[in-house]
């Protein structure tokens, strides 16, 4: 499995757009990936979020999220995304891992 994780910060009033923004990107997600993702909110700093992500393997990912990265709703949603973000942690924290084992 190929696994991405994210980590960012979201302004603590906007949790419910950010929830609804990640819901409708999942589903457009689903039309091309097969995948798995959790959403993880930090229980010491309620902005921070951290996203794991599981996909089949990497080809497949950067496969699919050429085409997922020209849909048009995509791209308004991550608009979005960014203008939820923490002013002063507006930076989005990404890392590639490769998946050994799972109980």
């Amino acid at each position: 499995m190929f696994v991405k994780i994210y980590q960012y910060h979201i302004q603590k009033d906007r949790e419910d757009e950010y929830l609804m923004i990640q819901e409708k990107t999942s589903k457009i997600y689903a039309r091309y990936f097969d995948f798995h993702i959790v959403y993880l909110n930090s229980k010491v700093d309620e902005t921070k979020w951290i996203e794991i992500a599981r996909y089949k393997d990497e080809e497949e990912y950067n496969k699919s999220l050429n085409i997922i990265n020209e849909q048009k709703e995509i791209q308004e949603l991550f608009k979005i995304f960014q203008s939820l973000l923490v002013v002063g942690k507006s930076e989005i924290s990404e890392e590639d891992f490769i998946e050994k084992f799972t109980l």
